[in-house]
C-alpha cells in the first residue's frame, strides 16, 4: 500500500516523514515547481525574500526539538527584538521567540523532503486514479477543488486572501525595526524588516494585506501605505509581489485534522493556523494511520506528535 500526500507544505511532509520513518511507502505530490507550500518566497534582485509565513513560533514539545535541530544546523536563527504594534494594542500582548531563517524558509521544506518521494509540477485533478489512502495537505478551499464534499469545511473554516509585497529600496530610511504588527489598517495587517529577519541589514521590506487590497493590482497601494506609515522619503526601487488566495482562515477547526469520504486532511486550518499547526496537523494525520494499522497503540489524534 502506498500513501499518496498531496501538497508538499509543510503538514504534508510532516505527515510523509512520520509515515516513511514508520517504513509505511509514501508518495508526494507537489503542483508548484517546488516543496515548501506558504513556506515559499521570491527573489528582488538577486536576494532572496520570504513572502509566504513571516517567521514561526514553537511551544509544543516535538516541534521545539525539530526547531532546536534546524538551529544546530544552521537553518534558523532566533530573529530578536519586539514587534511593533500601529492601532490598538490588545492588552497583555508577549513577545515570542520569533524564528526566521536566514537562507528562506523554503530551505526548512527542502530539509523537510529529503530522502522522502517528492514529485513536483503534479497538478492532482482526479483522487480516484489513487489506490491507496490520501492525504490533502492544502487549505480546504483548495482540497474542495478535487474533494467536492470539503466545501462545507472550506465554509466553516473562512479563508481569507492577503497579498505579500517585498519592497527594496536604495537604502534605509526608517529607525531599526524588526516588524510590525498594523491594526484596523484598511491595507496593511503586518509589515517586516527582511533585512533584520535575514541577518543580512539588506533595506527590504515585505508587507502583508488585508482581505482586500489581496489583488495584485494593489501593489502600488501597498507601497504608498508603508511609506506612510513609516514615513519613509522615497518609494521602493524594486517590488516583488505574491498573491495567497487562501493565506489564513478566520475560523480555524478545533480538530488537528478532518477525514472527509475516507481522505484526510490536514493543514494550518486546524489549531491556531500556525507553521507549527500544519506540522502537528500532518503528523496526527500520520499518527491516526499508523494507529490504524497498529490499533494495539491507540493515541489521541489532537495530541499526537
Amino acid at each position: 500500500m502506498t500513501v499518496v500526500v498531496i501538497g508538499a507544505g509543510v503538514a504534508g511532509l510532516a505527515c510523509a516523514r512520520v509515515l516513511h520513518d514508520a517504513g509505511v511507502a509514501v508518495r508526494v505530490l507537489e503542483r508548484a515547481a517546488a516543496p515548501g507550500g506558504r513556506l515559499g518566497g521570491d527573489v528582488v534582485d538577486g536576494r532572496p525574500v520570504d513572502l509566504g509565513a513571516a517567521y514561526f513560533t514553537a511551544s509544543d514539545p516535538g516541534f521545539a526539538a525539530v526547531v532546536e535541530g534546524w538551529h544546530a544546523a544552521g537553518l534558523v536563527h532566533p530573529w530578536s527584538g519586539d514587534f511593533r504594534v500601529y492601532g490598538p494594542a490588545p492588552a497583555g500582548r508577549t513577545q515570542p521567540v520569533r524564528w526566521a531563517a536566514p537562507g528562506g524558509l523554503a530551505a526548512l521544506a527542502a530539509e523537510l523532503a529529503a530522502g522522502l518521494d517528492v514529485t513536483c509540477g503534479v497538478a492532482v485533478k482526479d483522487l480516484t486514479v489513487f489506490d491507496g489512502p490520501v492525504v490533502l495537505a492544502m487549505p480546504a478551499p483548495q482540497a474542495a477543488e478535487v474533494l467536492p464534499a470539503a466545501a462545507g469545511l472550506a465554509a466553516a473554516q473562512d479563508w481569507q486572501p492577503s497579498l505579500a509585497v517585498a519592497l527594496r529600496y536604495g537604502r534605509q530610511d526608517w529607525k531599526p525595526l524588526t516588524g510590525a504588527f498594523v491594526n484596523d489598517h484598511p491595507v496593511l495587517t503586518t509589515l517586516c524588516d527582511d533585512g533584520s529577519r535575514r541577518g543580512d541589514g539588506a533595506p527590504v521590506l515585505v508587507a502583508h494585506t488585508t482581505p482586500a487590497f489581496a489583488i495584485e493590482s494593489a501593489a502600488g497601494d501597498v507601497e504608498a501605505a508603508v511609506r506612510e506609515l513609516l514615513d519613509l522619503p522615497r518609494a521602493a526601487v524594486a517590488v516583488a509581489v505574491r498573491r495567497w488566495p487562501h493565506a489564513r482562515p478566520s475560523r480555524p477547526s478545533d480538530s488537528a485534522f478532518a477525514q472527509v469520504e475516507g481522505v484526510y486532511l490536514a493543514g494550518d486550518g486546524f489549531g491556531r493556523p500556525r507553521v507549527e499547526a500544519a506540522w502537528l496537523s500532518g503528523r496526527s494525520v500520520a499518527r491516526a494511520m499508523l494507529d490504524y494499522q497498529n490499533p494495539k497503540t491507540p493515541r489521541t489524534a489532537s495530541r499526537a506528535r
